[in-house]
């Protein structure tokens, strides 16, 4: 079964604050869920037009199990944290098994 990923990629930052305190709830959201984070605000080499802003990378068992992190309630709460302190880009997408 192919594995599920979440990629998002932070096009601005407007509060810092904001984004830390998702931080705190959006790790255990997704580790409860399954999740493992590969890559976490590292460093970033842009090409073809990319934004070199803060970039995550998380894999999950399968691509419902992503869905499934994605929609549930401790995730959701880290969401409403987050609200309008960043504009990113993030996307669920399955893997090649």
């Amino acid at each position: 079964m192919p594995k599920g990923y979440w990629v998002s990629v932070y096009r601005t930052i407007s509060d810092p604050e904001k984004l830390a305190a998702y931080d705190k709830l959006a790790g255990p959201a997704v580790r409860a869920g399954g999740g493992r984070v590969l890559t976490r605000g590292g460093r970033v080499l842009t090409h073809d037009g990319g934004i070199p802003e803060r970039a995550i990378l998380i894999e999950f068992d399968s691509f419902e199990q992503a869905v499934a992190a994605r929609e549930s309630a401790a995730y959701q709460e880290a969401l409403a944290v987050l609200a309008d302190a960043v504009e990113r880009d993030f996307r669920i997408v399955e893997g090649i098994d």
